[in-house]
C-alpha cells in the first residue's frame, strides 16, 4: 500500500488499513461547487469546467445531506487510521452547512483551525457576496486534542503562526484541474508536523502534490484518487523526482 497511488475511493483504500497506519493526513476534498441555491432551495447547475470543480469527470454537486454524510464517514475513518489530519476546506454555498455541522460533530477532535490566506480574493460571482480570499485548514487530532500543543511537531516556540500567506500556483501539467494545492502549503505541514520516514496520506490526491512533496522531503507517501487522468499526472510527477 505504501508509496502507491490507489485509483479508487479513499473509503475503499482505508478499509484495508489497520488502525494508526498513517502518521499524517494532508488533503483538500472537492468543494461541492456545483450545488447552488435557487429560490431558497439547493439545486445542481451545469458544470463550468476548470472553474467550478476540481474534476472534469466528477459532478461536484452532491445534495447537502449526502455531502455531509460522506465527509463524516471520511473523517471518522481518517481518525481511525491516523492521529493527525489536516483537512483543507473552502466555505462555499455547496459546502457551508455541511462543514459547519461537521465542525460541531468533530469538536472533540478539532485541535486547531489555520487560515490559508491566498494573497488576494477571488471576485464574488454575485452582488452582496464577500470575495473569497482564504481557505481553512481544519486540524483534527486523536491522542491529545484537548490541548493546543502538538506533541509531535518539530517547529520551535514562536516560529509558526495560525495564518499562512501562500499564493496559489498554476502548473502546466495540471491546467484542467481547477484547484491545485501549492507545494509550499504542503511543505509547511510536512516539515513542521512529521519526521523523515513518516507515512503521509492524501485521500483526495488530485494531481499528486501531497505525495510529490512528501516524497521529496523523505517521507513515505500514500494517495487515493478516483480520476485515472489525475492519478496518471500524479504518477508522472513522482517519476520525475526519481529521474531528477
Amino acid at each position: 500500500m505504501l508509496n502507491k497511488i490507489h485509483v479508487e475511493s479513499c473509503l475503499d483504500t482505508m478499509k484495508r488499513m489497520p488502525n494508526d497506519f498513517v502518521d499524517l493526513v494532508v488533503t483538500s476534498p472537492p468543494y461541492n461547487m456545483n450545488l447552488r441555491i435557487r429560490k431558497g432551495k439547493y439545486c445542481s447547475r451545469e458544470i463550468v469546467k476548470g472553474i467550478s470543480t476540481k474534476y472534469e469527470d466528477f459532478a461536484d454537486n452532491m445534495p447537502i445531506d449526502q455531502f455531509y454524510e460522506f465527509h463524516k464517514e471520511v473523517l471518522t475513518e481518517l481518525l481511525r487510521v491516523s492521529n493527525l489530519v489536516f483537512y483543507n476546506i473552502q466555505i462555499v454555498t455547496g459546502s457551508k452547512r455541511a462543514f459547519f455541522q461537521l465542525i460541531g460533530d468533530f469538536s472533540e477532535n478539532l485541535k486547531e483551525i489555520i487560515v490559508w490566506d491566498k494573497g488576494h480574493g477571488v471576485p464574488a460571482m454575485k452582488e452582496q457576496v464577500l470575495n473569497r480570499r482564504s481557505e481553512l485548514l481544519l486540524v483534527f487530532e486523536k491522542d491529545y486534542p484537548i490541548s493546543r500543543q502538538f506533541r509531535t511537531a518539530t517547529f520551535e516556540r514562536g516560529t509558526l503562526d495560525d495564518v499562512w500567506v501562500i499564493q496559489r500556483e498554476r502548473r502546466k501539467n495540471a491546467t484542467r484541474h481547477g484547484a491545485t494545492f501549492p507545494d509550499k502549503l504542503v511543505e509547511v505541514i510536512v516539515n513542521n508536523f512529521s519526521k523523515a520516514g513518516d507515512v503521509v496520506y492524501d485521500p483526495f490526491l488530485g494531481t499528486g502534490t501531497t505525495a510529490y512533496v512528501a516524497s521529496k522531503l523523505g517521507r513515505t507517501y500514500m494517495g487515493s484518487e478516483i480520476s485515472q487522468e489525475y492519478a496518471a499526472i500524479a504518477l508522472k510527477r513522482l517519476q520525475d523526482i526519481v529521474s531528477a
